[in-house]
């Protein structure tokens, strides 16, 4: 019976499509987090400023997205901006997109954090070496804040990576659509099927989330040493 239930793993192209819907959640991932750290580093950078009203506007953007579960995120993407504007695009773009503006809220806190952490000598240093406001982000700020913020910024990939699982429900082919295809076209001749489908699934996710974590533990660790 065991023997019958992995074998579902290999009969036809199931495995590969498993490993297709891995991808398809990765490059999701990656692209949300590209475009969401390069927005949200504008938007940390902007909460520094000394503007009140720049600074509740995005206060108000990062709760909203921290209060609004993601899922419900992604319905509003995916069902609701489409019919109010007339947008066409494909689900996984919308995906992107969510995930872009969820990333981008909490990376602007993180920014923020990373900068006002660096210590205040260092912009009067700065500002006495005749730096502007720009100069003095750009050479003395953002380098030091990215060594700051580089840890909580791998945890929020590994965030972004395990919230993919929720693809499913906007009808994407993700993993975890994938393996339910798989479990449920299985589920006669293959009654522990789901066991292995869900299990391999499981590995999957930890392979990739894994090192991430490691690494940011790492980086975590040698900030304390300094």
């Amino acid at each position: 019976m065991a023997h019958s239930g992995i074998s579902v793993l290999f009969e036809g192209t199931n495995f590969v499509r498993l490993l297709g819907g891995l991808w398809t959640a990765v490059w999701i991932a990656a692209l949300s987090l590209v475009f969401g750290l390069i927005l949200g580093t504008i938007f940390g950078l902007l909460r520094t400023m000394r503007n009140r009203l720049i600074r509740f506007i995005l206060l108000l953007y990062l709760e909203f997205f921290r209060i609004v579960p993601t899922i419900v995120l992604l319905f509003l993407v995916y069902y609701i901006l489409p019919r109010q504007f007339n947008i066409n695009m494909p689900a996984t773009w919308m995906a992107v997109l969510a995930f872009t503006l969820w990333v981008a809220a909490e990376f602007s806190d993180i920014v923020r954090g990373a900068i006002e952490s660096v210590p205040q000598h260092q912009r009067e240093s700065g500002l006495a070496l005749g730096l502007t406001q720009w100069q003095l982000f750009r050479y003395v700020l953002l380098p030091q804040a990215f060594r700051l913020e580089l840890p909580a910024t791998i945890n929020l990939a590994t965030r972004v990576i395990k919230t993919t699982s929720l693809l499913m429900t906007i009808s994407i082919m993700d993993v975890i659509n994938v393996g339910q295809q798989i479990v449920e076209a299985n589920n006669q001749s293959h009654p522990t099927g789901v066991f292995w489908v869900y299990g391999l699934i499981f590995i999957l996710y930890f392979i990739v989330d894994y090192p991430l974590s490691v690494w940011a533990k790492h980086l975590t660790a040698k900030q304390k040493e300094i």
